[in-house]
């Protein structure tokens, strides 16, 4: 009989659980970085090289967050780096996040994974997922960015299996990204992993930080669907496991953002370590209030609905959003379709690059429409550029824009915005209306041929009515900000999602 198979990192939850999260606005996990610093240089490494960090969590607030998901259901904390095994307390942590009867996996590079540790970790009941790309010494050295790599991740891996790993209730993974340098021994590594009870855990490279300038890694996507099938027909005859390719993991679904988020080093809190839109900061509010109140993350959640471009008419589109990671960071969007689906292939104008002309996002049509494109897009704000046409009926006779009109660019910047959040079953954009304006301040002039940058924020939503400050800027020059009050017609969004519209302050 054929299994379904199921790897690690939180994936194994039912249909039903995710389903109950979703609707409830609930985790069932949680990614949580301890620290960003790491012995290893990968070259496909997602993390920001800043040279002036801020200060990252402490003890407290990392214990602190733990508990927060907890109380939002969580039941594991998947601890990320940086590289875990050289943050000073990491026991401690574990120990913590096992005291409070929650599951912890962590990913390491395997530095400092001594015998005694190894043990420590089993009787901690800990899942640990070991970081190795490559049975060769000098493609994992290239791969980690530091020699060494592959004797430290070997001895790790020795004294894990030592320790009694693999064993019931102490998972053992092996995870590696899928590169131009290893894609020949990745059937090899699979089969080596499956034949010992260490659980594979491949999937496609983020194109962000490092890996997004590191090009000699890159895969071509028809490669990459090749070898997702060959271990799929690996699986099915030798190991009696069935599964459907799809990225961006091999053998499982990357459905994350239905019940999990990221935590990052500085308190951030992000849909996970690909989509860098940060949606609030639990050093200012509560985690319950900022996933409740996160556009970005109702959107996600309400993948169905929400994805834009071939993805959302795949016949895969019920199980399947590709890589939400690869979509924004090669997109600007995190709606968009993942580009690096092999089933994507020749359809890239379709899958929602940013920027994009806002024909279709707003109600207003030349020669009222102020505004182009929409540029950008995170967590309830845009910014929109707006060219002043010459025949605009906003220009007075000297040529300059009359300063009423600085008021209806805000509120047309801000119907981009809801525009952009569409259901993708809803054809024509939301209506809106311009309600009133406060606390305008003209700073300057703009005439015909001006480009406009137009910074829009969401104050606050009471129901349809939205409270939505506004900067214009000319250059590096402000020429105009206010705040205004719109309508907008959610009833569309709020059927299409199935989750109530969020009141925000």
């Amino acid at each position: 009989m054929l299994s379904v198979h199921r790897l690690s990192s939180g994936f194994e939850f039912s249909p039903d659980e995710i389903r109950d999260a979703v609707r409830k606005r609930r985790l069932l996990s949680m990614e949580l970085e301890l620290s960003l610093a790491c012995n290893f240089r990968c070259a496909y490494c997602y993390v920001t090289d800043q040279a002036h960090r801020e200060p990252e969590l402490t003890p407290d607030e990392i214990r602190d967050v733990i508990l927060q998901a907890q109380e939002l259901g969580a039941r594991k904390i998947i601890l990320l780096g940086g590289e875990p095994m050289i943050y000073p307390d990491l026991l401690g942590a574990v120990r913590f996040i096992r005291g409070r009867g929650l599951d912890v996996e962590m990913f390491t590079n395997g530095t400092n994974v001594s015998p005694d540790v190894a043990r420590q970790l089993f009787g901690l009941e800990t899942a640990v997922v070991l970081k190795m790309n490559s049975f060769r010494r000098e493609t994992q050295d290239l791969l980690a960015g530091t020699e060494g790599a592959y004797d430290s991740i070997q001895a790790a891996l020795a004294h894990l299996k030592a320790a009694g790993y693999p064993a019931p209730g102490r998972r053992l993974c092996v995870s590696s990204v899928i590169c131009r340098q290893n894609l020949d021994e990745l059937p090899a590594l699979w089969q080596w992993a499956r034949d010992q009870g260490i659980e594979p855990y491949l999937e496609m490279i983020t194109p962000q930080e490092n890996a997004a300038r590191n090009h000699w890694l890159d895969v071509e996507p028809a490669q990459v669907g090749a070898l997702f099938a060959r271990l799929a027909e690996i699986d099915r005859v030798r190991y009696g496991k069935s599964w459907e390719p799809q990225p961006p993991l091999v053998g499982n679904r990357c459905l994350r953002h239905q019940f999990s988020c990221l935590v990052n080093a500085f308190g951030r809190v992000m849909p996970c370590v690909g989509v860098t839109v940060p949606v609030g900061s639990i050093r200012e509010r509560k985690l319950r209030d900022i996933l409740a109140e996160s556009e970005v993350i109702q959107d996600l959640r309400n993948y169905r609905q929400m994805i834009q471009g071939p993805c959302a008419a795949c016949e895969k589109a019920a199980d399947c959003y590709g890589c939400r990671g690869a979509a924004y960071q090669l997109t600007g969007n995190y709606l968009a379709s993942d580009p690096l689906c092999w089933r994507n292939q020749g359809k890239e104008k379709e899958v929602g690059q940013l920027p994009r002309d806002v024909d279709s996002m707003i109600p207003q049509k030349a020669p009222m429409r102020v505004v182009n494109r929409l540029l950008t897009v995170g967590e309830r704000f845009a910014v929109v550029e707006a060219v002043i046409p010459p025949d605009s009926p906003f220009l007075g006779q000297d040529g300059m824009l009359d300063e009423a009109a600085f008021l209806e660019i805000i509120a047309q910047a801000t119907a981009a915005l809801n525009g952009f959040r569409t259901p993708n079953n809803q054809t024509a954009a939301p209506a809106g209306y311009l309600l009133g304006a406060r606390k305008l301040d003209i700073r300057g002039t703009a005439r015909a041929g001006d480009r406009l940058k137009v910074h829009v924020f969401k104050l606050a939503r009471y129901g349809d009515f939205g409270i939505v400050q506004g900067t214009i800027s000319k250059g590096d020059e402000v020429v105009a900000l206010g705040e205004v009050k719109v309508w907008h017609n959610s009833e569309a969004a709020a059927v299409a999602s199935g989750v109530p519209q969020a009141v925000e302050s």
